[in-house]
């Protein structure tokens, strides 16, 4: 028997074997190319800027009917300003949920506005979920039939899923009676 690499030999020659062709490229490794020069170190660098011009001040102040708003104070006007004026609210009481005074004013120039918040339906309407589960819970309990303790089961988790749904502050918030006066 006879290896089949020497039945074709001319096939599998290695490229500088192959007549007229010159010397194979040098493969270069990563490796050979870094020893060969050092690479200069990345490093971050400081590059210090110009000082920059002020913008103004912001602060939270009262219009003419004592609602907040913001007030600002140009560039060229922060010199003169005083430092806070009266009318300006204290911050500390705002963030305490304390109630800054504003300028008084004549009562009889505004017109008082007052909202109510009215969650008394949705209060009934988690009510009557409640009732509804506690009295699928006592029919449960006291029926025999597996067929009819299935179907309340599912009545059960369906009361139990709605009443998941809307017994929370957001979903009171969403569908309370807000009435202004």
């Amino acid at each position: 028997m006879q290896p089949i690499s020497s039945l074709i030999s001319g096939m599998a020659q290695s490229p500088g074997t192959v007549s007229g062709a010159e010397e194979p490229l040098k493969t270069r490794r990563p490796g050979e190319e870094t020893q060969a020069r050092p690479l200069k170190p990345v490093t971050d660098e400081y590059v210090p800027e110009e000082a920059r011009e002020p913008f103004g001040r912001y602060w939270l102040g009262r219009d003419e009917d004592g609602a907040p708003k913001i007030c600002f104070d140009h560039p060229d006007q922060t010199e003169e300003a005083p430092e806070k004026p009266e009318d300006i609210p204290d911050m500390d009481a705002l963030n305490q949920g304390k109630s800054a005074e504003a300028p008084e004013k004549n009562s009889s120039d505004k017109n008082v506005k007052s909202c109510t918040c009215n969650t008394d339906k949705v209060d009934r309407e988690i009510e009557k979920l409640k009732k509804q589960k506690q009295e699928l819970e006592q029919q449960i309990n006291g029926e025999k039939d597996e067929t009819k303790v299935e179907n309340l089961k599912v009545k059960l988790a369906q009361v139990e899923r709605e009443l998941k749904q809307k017994d929370n502050d957001t979903y009171r918030r969403q569908h309370a009676v807000y009435t202004f006066s």
